[in-house]
């Protein structure tokens, strides 16, 4: 009856997607593209602008260009770098002051996912200033036009430059959670591969296994359309050609510009077609240990892939092909386990490991109730998880 339940919310979203005000932020793609983002911000008469980053950013000195080039357009900015991994809301908070005292007009979001989150919380609390981050939880809760926001990543997997969503975690209560809606998606976004080249390697293979969940759960979701399946394949392809190669080799600028556009495309397929149980699991791992979220949902997608079984084994076939995995020949049933295996030999590859530690027996009916709960009834899962299944799960990824 719950499996009913959660199927019938499943497909009145789905029926509704293609009639919602969908958009795509405007592309400043390739070598140096970076450069020619104070130029769009003036177009924008944009005079003060904040910028959203992290520590690591700032240390890095990746926005050296940038900031020169924006003194040139004499547009005033201010900088937030105290974004940690899993962002909290004492960082949106202390961000949203930073924007109101020196009356800016726009955000940069510059780094990994984290920095992404952080600014499209800070420009909902900018539009919807009578509601806490934890009431805008959910669906379709901002509702209104968020200030222009300038998405630049520095790693290829979030995709959170193309999606609907920020995720955010309470410290006090370790959940970490989803503000969804249609405003959320930024404005531009600038896919400079330059910017990636000193991406240290184990953050290349997290963030790049980030991209490849993306692809994959929008692919094998029940609300798929032929643009996203189209979407996630070529994501799939572009990640199995060049992940390894930006782990091994990071100077290839033409495989990290790759990986940044299979990062973008997945984020394309899960922002319309939405994640899994990958990803429910994943954020209660970022809420209860600070795991970075592509580390957890690299290790967690073997074992959940696996635990669907032969719901997945078609789509999965379908997926095994675009990224040349096995004989053409084989069966369903074998492709899709071919596949599955070649995503852990990629971690291993990558010395990414098989399990998580430092799970706690304790916590995880905790994580599993809230687990579930994300999951349910949203996401299109191939197969809707039990409590036993979860339970099951955590057992499974903890070392």
């Amino acid at each position: 009856m719950y499996s009913a339940y959660c199927r019938m919310v499943q497909k009145t979203f789905k029926l509704a997607s293609p009639f919602l005000p969908w958009r795509e932020p405007e592309l400043l793609e390739g070598a140096n593209s970076l450069d020619k983002l104070p130029d769009v911000i003036k177009k924008k008469e944009i005079s003060r602008i904040l910028i959203v980053t992290d520590s690591g950013i700032s240390a890095l000195g990746l926005m050296d260009g940038l900031l020169s080039n924006l003194q040139k357009k004499n547009i005033e900015f201010n900088i937030y770098d105290k974004t940690i991994s899993n962002p909290t809301i004492t960082n949106i908070e202390e961000a949203l002051k930073a924007y109101k005292k020196n009356d800016c007009q726009g955000i940069i979001a510059f780094g990994g996912g984290s920095p992404m989150d952080c600014a499209k919380g800070v420009g909902a609390r900018v539009v919807r200033p009578e509601k806490s981050i934890s009431q805008l939880k959910g669906q379709f809760k901002v509702r209104k036009e968020l200030p222009p926001i300038f998405a630049v990543p520095t790693t290829a997997g979030t995709g959170s430059e193309a999606t609907v969503a920020a995720v955010i975690t309470d410290s006090e209560s370790h959940e970490k959670y989803a503000i969804i809606d249609l405003n959320l998606i930024p404005h531009y976004a600038v896919l400079d591969p330059l910017i990636t080249l000193k991406m240290p390697p184990h953050i290349t293979a997290a963030t790049g296994m980030d991209a490849l969940t993306h692809a994959i759960e929008a692919y094998i979701g029940r609300s798929n359309t032929a643009d996203t399946r189209k979407f996630s394949i070529d994501a799939v392809r572009l990640i199995y050609d060049n992940l390894y190669e930006t782990y091994q080799n990071g100077e290839n600028l033409t495989a990290r510009a790759k990986m940044q556009k299979a990062a973008y495309l997945a984020g394309l397929a899960f922002t319309r077609a939405y994640v899994g149980n990958v990803h429910a699991i994943a954020h209660t791992l970022g809420g209860f240990y600070s795991v970075p979220h592509g580390l957890a949902n690299a290790v967690i997608l073997p074992y959940v892939l696996e635990h669907y079984g032969e719901a997945v084994w078609d789509p999965l076939a379908e997926l095994a092909v675009a990224a040349r995995i096995g004989n053409t020949s084989d069966s369903a049933e074998v492709k899709a386990k071919n596949f599955i295996l070649s995503i852990k030999s990629l971690n291993s590859r990558m010395g990414i490991p098989p399990k998580v530690s430092g799970i706690q027996d304790s916590d995880i009916p905790i994580m599993a109730e809230r687990a579930l709960k994300e999951a349910n009834p949203l996401y299109p899962v191939p197969k809707i998880f039990s409590r036993d299944d979860m339970f099951r799960l955590y057992q499974l990824i903890k070392d």
